[in-house]
């Protein structure tokens, strides 16, 4: 299992995640929602911390490669090489 950044802000993770096709679509208060039309619509909502906690990263990670069809740990090498 590839092992994820520790120091990733929301906002980080919001930019990296446009690459496959999440566009912000909305804030309410400090939580950011993404959403694409990639396969599907799809929604993930980001906190904008600093940093992420590892298990909420986790969850994200895991549920956007659940919607995209590839392996969570292709996703990670991907967005993080």
């Amino acid at each position: 299992m590839t092992r994820l950044p520790r120091d990733l802000t929301g906002d980080e993770l919001a930019k990296l995640l446009s690459a496959l096709g999440y566009a912000i679509t909305r804030q309410t208060g400090s939580h950011l929602r993404l959403t694409t039309d990639v396969n599907g619509q799809h929604h993930v909502t980001i906190p904008r911390h600093d940093p992420l906690r590892v298990g909420t990263l986790s969850g994200i990670l895991g549920d956007v490669a659940a919607h995209s069809s590839v392996p969570r740990d292709d996703l990670v090498r991907r967005l993080f090489p």
